[in-house]
């Protein structure tokens, strides 16, 4: 599992960067994304951020990325705690 945390200040930049990142997972904050996928997908995710984002940032602009084990201890709060839950609306 992978969370990314995005600042960029560039409008048209950030729009084509969340739509980059909703292909692979989901938004659990404004500008963080988890994404579940596979060790050869989250690969990818990071050689197409090097290649065709990193390069275009000006100095106000950042993305952090946390690679996290199936180990590691998640809690949540708030709405948060039942994301992961089967909702069913009748």
């Amino acid at each position: 599992m992978m969370l990314i945390s995005y600042d960029i200040s560039n409008n048209k930049k950030r729009s084509k960067f969340v739509r980059y990142l909703k292909k692979f997972g989901h938004r659990i904050q404004y500008s963080v994304f988890q994404i579940d996928n596979s060790e050869h997908i989250l690969d990818n995710i990071i050689t197409e951020i090097k290649n065709n984002y990193s390069s275009s940032f000006s100095e106000e602009d950042s993305i952090y990325i946390f690679m996290l084990s199936n180990t590691c201890k998640i809690t949540r709060y708030g709405y948060a705690e039942h994301e992961e839950e089967n909702i069913i609306v009748l």
